[in-house]
C-alpha cells in the first residue's frame, strides 16, 4: 500500500471543509430544521461547536456517499432522522 500524497491530504481537507460549511449553512438557514435543532441539543448537553460540526458533517458524508453509491436522490428523511439521533452515529454502509 502506498503512502498518501499531499494531493490526497488536500482532497480530504477540502471535503471536510466543504461538508462543515454545508452544515454551518444548514444551521444558519434552519434548513433542514433538524440541523439547527441538533446543533442546539448537542450544545445544551455540553458538546463543543467543532465536535458538533464534525458529527453532523459525518452524517452528511454518509448520506452523500450512499446517494452516490446507489445513484439516487438525497434522502432528507433519513438525513434528518440521523441528525436527530446524534451523538449516536448511524451505522456505516458497506
Amino acid at each position: 500500500m502506498t503512502e498518501p500524497t499531499d494531493i490526497d491530504n488536500d482532497e480530504e481537507e477540502f471535503a471536510e471543509t466543504t461538508l462543515t460549511e454545508a452544515i454551518e449553512n444548514q444551521i444558519e438557514s434552519d434548513n433542514p430544521p433538524a440541523a439547527k435543532a441538533t446543533f442546539n441539543k448537542l450544545t445544551l448537553v455540553g458538546y463543543e461547536r467543532e465536535d458538533i460540526l464534525n458529527l453532523m458533517a459525518h452524517v452528511l458524508a454518509i448520506e452523500i456517499d450512499t446517494m452516490l453509491d446507489e445513484d439516487r436522490a438525497f434522502n432528507t428523511e433519513w438525513y434528518e432522522a440521523a441528525l436527530r439521533a446524534l451523538p449516536e452515529l448511524p451505522p456505516e454502509k458497506k
